[in-house]
């Protein structure tokens, strides 16, 4: 079974293929920029492009878009042009293609204002229920490509899974403000509590949602590593996230005390990956203890495959 790769020059579109590669699996790379992973050097907006690299496939893993950096950089049609269009016509070709499921990688970025409770009120727990509120030409573009899918699945009968994952990239903070408070694997590490995954579990969060999606038919989840908090811990959250993460999480102190690093003084949301690992079977391995135990071992906060990739930035077309 050929398996169809968007975005295969992105970080995570290199990640999936280089997972297909080392399992032996037919896959097919696809992406305007070339590299080692990119066997069709073309946009996902091009039909033509599309229906040639879509024969013989039976899974597609979409990870191609623009991304929120690219706000900065690109028109807005540019956006409607890429995530919304481009995956109309993924999903068009793999439905002319007979493919068996398709998988697009959306984000937890299309929760938009939903992620940010007011002064005073407790952290949001964010799960599927919660109603995306997107704030920029990226966030609305990728909650309408996921109601494409679930369109496609519903009119057409094309499994789709909709996969919203949170930060797995190496680059610097897009917050200046949190670059500035914190060294960037500290940050990171934090995150891992709350709003962070590794791009390992992200990819098998992937493999698993493709062999799942002819059973599931449409489903919508989170992925994010799993945290140790629990709902019951939102007010608190807001006013002292370190004591939280010392009840919750303890055995950080003594690495953090090593390296100069401190925890968050307050959490605004929490990312819940609870249906994931219950419908897809999903279950991550890197949690913020895990990571925090090979920071402590290591000094290192990535793991092997965020080494091999390295940082990339963001395409400029």
């Amino acid at each position: 079974m050929t398996v169809l790769v968007t975005g295969s020059s992105g970080h995570l579109g290199e990640a999936l293929m280089r997972q297909l590669r080392a399992e032996g699996r037919a896959a097919s790379g696809l992406d305007v920029v070339a590299s080692p992973f990119t066997d069709v050097v073309g946009s996902v907006a091009d039909r033509t492009v599309v229906a040639a690299a879509m024969r013989g496939v039976r899974a597609v893993l979409h990870t191609a878009t623009l991304h929120k950096p690219h706000v900065d950089t690109h028109e807005r049609d540019a956006f409607v042009e890429t995530n919304v269009r481009g995956t109309l016509i993924l999903l068009e070709e793999a439905k002319r293609a007979g493919v068996a499921s398709f998988v697009m990688t959306s984000t937890t970025s299309a929760f938009g204002d939903a992620l940010k409770p007011p002064p005073g009120a407790p952290a949001a727990w964010i799960d599927e229920t919660v109603t995306p509120a997107p704030k920029n030409i990226y966030g609305v573009t990728k909650t309408a490509a996921e109601d494409l899918c679930r369109l496609f699945r519903r009119n057409e009968g094309l499994p789709c899974v909709v996969l919203r994952t949170s930060r797995f990239f190496p680059e610097a903070d897009d917050d200046p403000e949190a670059r500035e408070a914190f060294a960037a694997d500290n940050l990171k590490a934090n995150e891992f509590l709350y709003r962070r995954v590794a791009i390992e579990d992200v990819v098998d969060a992937h493999l698993l949602a493709s062999e799942r999606a002819p059973e599931i038919g449409f489903g919508l989840y989170v992925i994010s590593a799993t945290t140790p908090f629990r709902r019951e811990d939102a007010a608190r959250l807001r006013e002292d996230a370190a004591a939280v993460a010392a009840e919750r999480a303890p055995g950080w102190r003594a690495v953090y005390d090593r390296l100069g690093w401190r925890m968050a003084a307050s959490i605004d949301r929490v990312y819940d990956n609870a249906l994931a690992r219950r419908e897809l079977g999903w279950r991550p391995k890197w949690d913020f203890s895990a990571v925090v135990a090979r920071v402590g071992e290591t000094g290192d906060i990535r793991g092997p495959m965020a080494k091999l990739i390295g940082e990339k930035g963001y395409h400029p077309a």
